[in-house]
């Protein structure tokens, strides 16, 4: 697993807490080394209050280079289409890589057309209809916290623990036990004795 990247795209208002479990995890258990990328080089500030400065710019990113691409939720995606990330997913979307949308960032990934075609869910049946008019996914929503469809995984916004664990079974297959384990971790909320 050396040399694998997971990339979180981050903007001013992300929801800092979204994509923070899967980031530290797929980071100290799963080996990746994790990097953050804006659209532009200044500091942007999370919904939380963080200010973090991008590693790279999104128009650095070689498609072929990331093994997951990571969109925390955040009002700034209901405002419409940010064309720079669409091309982008779909860019690592065929090259073969997964790309994984939280919250408000699944509107993201119907932007760039990914959710036509599998499951997937979001904040609410009618939550993508209302921002994306090219959406023609409703009959494969699910209203499920989190789901992994052919290299695009998804979650509700209340979901990122879930959202972690099917990040992690689609990019460490191998490591079930691990992932069993944080799951049943975090549904119950308490360590063993």
């Amino acid at each position: 697993m050396t040399n694998r990247t997971a990339y979180a795209f981050l903007f001013d208002g992300f929801a800092d807490w979204e994509p923070a479990s899967a980031l530290a995890e797929l980071r100290r258990t799963f080996g990746f080394s994790v990097k953050s990328v804006g659209i532009r080089r200044e500091p942007i500030v999370s919904m939380g209050g963080l200010n973090v400065t991008p590693d790279l710019l999104l128009s650095e990113i070689q498609p072929g280079c990331v093994d997951i691409l990571i969109l925390p939720g955040g009002d700034a995606w209901k405002s419409g289409e940010i064309k720079e990330i669409t091309l982008v997913v779909q860019a690592v979307y065929e090259a073969g890589h997964v790309v994984a949308g939280i919250c408000a960032a699944t509107l993201a990934l119907a932007h760039a057309g990914l959710l036509n075609e599998r499951r997937h869910t979001s904040n609410g049946e009618g939550f993508i209809q209302k921002h994306v008019q090219d959406y023609r996914g409703a009959p494969l929503y699910r209203k499920v916290r989190a789901v992994s469809d052919g290299g695009v995984i998804t979650a509700n916004g209340l979901a990122p623990f879930a959202f972690a664990a099917e990040i992690f079974r689609r990019v460490a297959p191998d490591r079930e036990k691990d992932i069993a384990a944080y799951e049943t971790l975090y549904s119950r909320g308490l360590l063993d004795d």
